[in-house]
């Protein structure tokens, strides 16, 4: 039975068709970036329901995706920028970038601003989706990808990620073999899986060697220059100090190197410091940074990719994907002094 147009909106038409506001908008408009079984459905039930289009002249298309951050203020964000911006801009499309400085008062004026618009989809980034905003993003039909989750993500959202595990475990081994015994760790954010997948990696490489895990030389930290200085200064103030720390961010790697200078030491002479995610500035510091590799720019590639795809009523076939993790080595470890 054909409906009221009156009483129908693209929001309806989405529901029913199990697709986003944007992707219904699309074929509205005509644009060709819909999957022909997705067009075929939304067409199918416009017709059913009696939509009445606009005129070619009043159509709006979206063009936008939004990339919501805790905050803004690591160059690590810069990086997964600017891979979510290469795949959009090559796409025709535009970004929106948010912070919400991991308020709820930021995530309620984001959700209110983003209802005024027309996205095709959000890109979270190392943040938790509170029930309330899982359920108006799905009420919408916008869809959501998750970028380094935290806590256990929706169960229907993508998530990208890293090989936090095998990273870490691969340069505490490193370290090991080099001779070291003594590893301090210095930890990120605890409520970040990935933070806690480092830490995890950690403590498996001492275990596989046989080395007791020793907590005094584990140091909270949460992935800022400050708690890498806080937590070196620490770790080198025991009375039988750590001979290397591994730094589970470079930016706490780099506080590692100031707390080193500070006590008239030198890296990689008198502590040996790994770092991970290997930011840009890391191989210009002094020593270069031995650190893993996180492939962030690649992260925000994938993440954009797979927003977009859903935007057109396409299944993902790996919901969970973790990109691989590389350790590169430079000149900040070498054996220890016997």
């Amino acid at each position: 039975m054909v409906g009221d147009s009156r009483k129908v909106t693209i929001a309806t038409i989405a529901r029913l068709a199990g697709v986003s506001v944007p992707t219904v908008s699309r074929v509205i408009n005509g644009r060709s970036d819909v999957a022909p079984q997705t067009r075929e459905r939304v067409e199918e039930l416009l017709t059913r329901h009696g939509y009445r289009r606009r005129p070619p002249s009043m159509r709006a298309s979206s063009g936008l995706v939004d990339l919501v951050f805790p905050d803004l203020d690591s160059p690590w964000a810069v990086e997964i920028i600017r891979g979510v911006e290469d795949v959009a801009h090559a796409a025709g499309i535009g970004t929106v970038i948010s912070a919400i400085h991991r308020r709820t008062s930021s995530a309620k004026q984001w959700l209110d601003n983003m209802r005024t618009r027309s996205t095709e989809g959000v890109i979270f980034v190392t943040s938790t989706l509170e029930p309330p905003l899982q359920a108006e993003l799905r009420r919408l039909n916008i869809p959501v990808v998750i970028v380094d989750p935290a806590g256990v993500p929706p169960q229907e959202a993508p998530t990208i990620g890293a090989t936090n595990w095998a990273g870490s475990l691969r340069a505490t081994e490193y370290l090991i073999g080099l001779g070291h015994r003594r590893i301090g760790f210095i930890a990120g954010l605890p409520q970040l899986m990935c933070s806690r997948a480092r830490l995890d990696g950690y403590r498996a490489a001492l275990e596989s060697a046989g080395i007791a895990v020793d907590e005094k030389l584990i140091y909270p930290g949460n992935f800022y220059h400050e708690a890498g200085f806080a937590g070196g200064t620490q770790l080198l103030g025991l009375p039988e100090p750590p001979t290397a720390i591994f730094a589970s961010s470079d930016q706490m790697a780099l506080g590692v190197y100031e707390a080193v200078r500070r006590r008239g030491l030198r890296v990689p002479d008198d502590v040996s410091v790994v770092g991970f995610d290997d930011l840009p500035e890391v191989r210009w510091c002094s020593p270069p940074l031995t650190t893993v590799r996180q492939p962030l720019a690649e992260m925000g590639m994938l993440a954009a990719r797979t927003v977009l795809r859903l935007s057109q009523g396409e299944k993902i076939e790996s919901p969970r994907v973790e990109l691989a993790t590389e350790l590169v080595l430079r000149d900040s470890a070498t054996a220890p002094r016997t």
